[in-house]
């Protein structure tokens, strides 16, 4: 998937920066067709895997940042670099600028060379366009194809505390997600949040949920119990894909009382899960983080029906 919306911001923080994607394999391969790194002067974020592929790959990706120039490569993994996938991986490189960044559209694709556009491409871009049908990540004679990286799960995380930010930074980083993150005041949230990540300062939190799709899954982990309960009480009036509230046994039974003295039903109420994460783990923000991760990994079926281990 083309992450365009991340390409973006990442030009527009770094300047001038290089996009390398797995075009093509043979045999074993340390990641996917479409899996790509962002490359820039003084960094770089995402994985194509393979350790000294990677390494090659970004010392090559920053050469090109001057010249600006385009790189097909084929790489033999086991001859040239002595890795055991005994694979063969071909690498698209490019550099984009703020004035060189693709229109967003269904299918983005480029020429890796020179040559004009193929008549099996032009048909691949009408279809997506005219009847929705796309494709999966290709090299199509000599043109890199890719469908753009849409959110196909958003994630509303209310809290920005120790708990909400170990969350946002665990999850982040996982593929096809939108993270809302909720809290009372803007400086309640680190200086830096993850681009895939929408600060939303809320004086009153609660007033937030009806801005959030149906179709959400939440993390309730705020300072306050009342605000807790309050939008627990709220989603449950407002509908969800899946509900996790942080909390002990005792602070879970309580509201179980309260949620019922509001008018819901023990069916109702049985679709939130507390506590959240795995309790083998332990109760450190980050034990917590990765254990709700692990659920979030899971099949959406599954997910639906609890956002804990």
């Amino acid at each position: 998937m083309f992450d365009l919306a991340t390409l973006a911001q990442t030009v527009a923080r770094h300047g001038p920066t290089a996009r390398v994607v797995v075009a093509a394999h043979k045999g074993s391969s340390p990641r996917e067709v479409g899996a790509a790194m962002l490359v820039w002067a003084t960094g770089q974020s995402g994985t194509i895997g393979g350790g000294a592929l990677e390494h090659q790959a970004t010392e090559h990706a920053r050469t090109l940042l001057t010249t600006k120039e385009k790189s097909l490569t084929h790489t033999a993994l086991g001859p040239k670099l002595n890795q055991c996938c005994g694979g063969a991986v071909t690498l698209f490189t490019e550099v984009f600028t703020r004035a060189t960044l693709p229109a967003e559209a269904p299918l983005i694709a480029r020429a890796t060379t020179d040559a004009p556009m193929p008549l099996a491409v032009k048909r691949l871009l009408a279809t997506a366009r005219n009847q929705g049908t796309i494709p999966s990540p290709q090299l199509c004679q000599g043109w890199m194809i890719e469908p753009l990286a849409q959110p196909q799960r958003h994630l509303w995380i209310w809290g920005a505390g120790h708990v909400g930010r170990a969350l946002v930074h665990t999850l982040a980083p996982l593929p096809d997600l939108h993270i809302t993150w909720i809290d009372t005041a803007p400086n309640r949230f680190p200086a830096e949040i993850p681009d895939n990540t929408t600060a939303l300062p809320v004086t009153d939190p609660a007033n937030a949920v009806p801005l959030a799709p149906r179709s959400a899954e939440h993390l309730i982990l705020t300072y306050s119990h009342a605000l807790d309960l309050d939008l627990c009480h709220r989603l449950l009036l407002h509908g969800f894909q899946a509900l996790g509230l942080i909390g002990s046994q005792t602070k879970w039974a309580r509201f179980q009382s309260r949620l019922r003295a509001l008018g819901h039903t023990p069916q109702s109420i049985a679709q939130i899960t507390c506590p959240i994460g795995d309790p083998a783990l332990g109760k450190h923000p980050t034990a917590i983080a990765i254990g709700v991760a692990a659920q979030l990994l899971r099949p959406r079926a599954t997910a639906a029906q609890s956002l804990t281990a």
